[in-house]
């Protein structure tokens, strides 16, 4: 058995899961347009630098949940999926899991979106386990009402790999276990992950990442014709 990690927005769908929720947000009215669009704009352009403030962003996003019930927010996110993420789904990109899952490869989705988005989208790709930034419930129920907080250790830049060592750790393992590890993102801020595991493979890439695959040695891989 190898170890499959996956990186979500711009990896394994063509958009950003995390900034097309806070424009459904605004599209729903349950945030207000223009200071919402401008904040969730600047956040999206920090990420891409990479000098995003993890827990002010999150903090930012979540906390217009907390003003709704979970029932309320479970229906607007099956409308999100139909509209916004089902079609970005390409099959290049179900296939590449779908490849690693048939090898018998454990599997892991590990993204720096929030659980409440992307734990929809997880299922939707057939990966089991999910590592994202986890979001606080009212008495900690796994479907209680969001408290608009964000908890634990944020998977993003190296907090990636201290979730993913976590995970592993759970299960008696760790990533040195593994003959072929394997993470595919296409991020600048995924190098400290992919510098840790095998088979590095900048997917997707940005600019960044690019030079950095080439100088490196590592494997480019293309899913998509366009990026959003």
């Amino acid at each position: 058995m190898n170890l499959a990690l996956f990186d979500l927005d711009h990896t394994l769908i063509p958009t950003d899961s995390d900034h097309e929720w806070g424009r459904f947000m605004v599209k729903l009215g349950i945030v207000d347009a223009d200071s919402f669009a401008r904040q969730n704009d600047a956040f999206y352009a920090d990420y891409k630098a990479g000098v995003l403030d993890i827990n002010a962003y999150l903090h930012a996003m979540l906390a217009p949940l907390a003003r709704y019930s979970r029932e309320q927010l479970t229906d607007w996110h099956a409308q999100y999926m139909r509209e916004v993420i089902n079609q970005r789904i390409v099959p290049a990109a179900v296939t590449l899991v779908r490849e690693h899952q048939d090898n018998g490869d454990l599997c892991c989705l590990v993204t720096a979106t929030n659980a409440f988005i992307t734990a929809p989208i997880a299922e939707a790709f057939g990966i089991e386990t999910l590592i994202a930034c986890e979001v606080e419930t009212v008495g900690n129920e796994p479907m209680g009402a969001l408290t608009g907080r964000p908890m634990g250790t944020p998977s993003y830049r190296e907090g990636k790999i201290v979730r993913v060592e976590q995970w592993l750790a759970s299960l008696g393992k760790s990533i040195n276990d593994y003959k072929h590890s394997y993470f595919y993102s296409d991020s600048h801020n995924d190098i400290p992950l992919l510098e840790r595991v095998t088979d590095p493979v900048a997917t997707n890439p940005d600019d960044t990442l690019r030079a950095h695959a080439q100088a490196k040695g590592w494997r480019i891989l293309n899913l998509f014709d366009t990026r959003d």
